[in-house]
């Protein structure tokens, strides 16, 4: 059996699925577990707020609560990355911080920049299919979590079915551009 110190080191992909809720960034991130060729976890921000105790949070702490979950997630994706892990994040960049903050904490050639879209009327059936939603968080959303404008592969779930886009993101992933949309963003800072 080898010893952790034989383990010889590595930096983790991270791909970054960004798109609005209901936009299907669970399910691409699900086909891409199942196609992609090296191991890979699926890390969501939704999962980070499961985890959280269902004691109650008295209005004037929620924000503050809130802000340290996605500082949390944000800390401990880019931990599996650094520790050679490959990672499909599943996220809503709906406030300009987060998008910071990853810039902040993630290594920018590592990180493949996804854009998951869908029109809204699509994304309001799918909320009122789903009902654990409330009515018009997506169509809320899509302003702000498109904001930057850059990324480096988009997806349309419209007209894209998650394995096809899943297929698109692994073809992307063979012939990566640099810099990549992170660096550029980065940069941009």
């Amino acid at each position: 059996m080898r010893h952790l110190t034989e383990v010889p080191p590595r930096r983790g992909l991270v791909i970054f699925l960004n798109g609005t809720s209901s936009s299907g960034k669970s399910a691409i991130a699900t086909e891409l577990l199942r196609v992609l060729d090296e191991p890979c976890f699926h890390m969501a921000v939704d999962s980070f707020h499961a985890m959280r105790s269902r004691t109650p949070v008295p209005p004037d702490r929620l924000d503050t609560v809130l802000h340290r979950t996605w500082q949390g997630f944000h800390r401990a994706v880019a931990g599996m990355a650094a520790a050679g892990n490959d990672v499909v994040v599943d996220h809503v960049l709906s406030a300009p911080w987060r998008l910071d903050d990853c810039l902040s904490l993630f290594v920018p050639e590592d990180v493949l920049f996804v854009g998951v879209h869908c029109p809204e009327a699509e994304l309001e059936r799918r909320e009122r299919a789903r009902g654990d939603r409330p009515p018009g968080l997506a169509a809320r959303q899509l302003r702000q979590v498109h904001a930057h404008g850059l990324y480096d592969v988009e997806c349309d779930t419209g007209v894209l079915d998650a394995p096809e886009c899943a297929r698109r993101i692994k073809e992307f992933l063979s012939d990566r551009p640099t810099p990549t949309a992170f660096q550029k963003l980065r940069s941009a800072r």
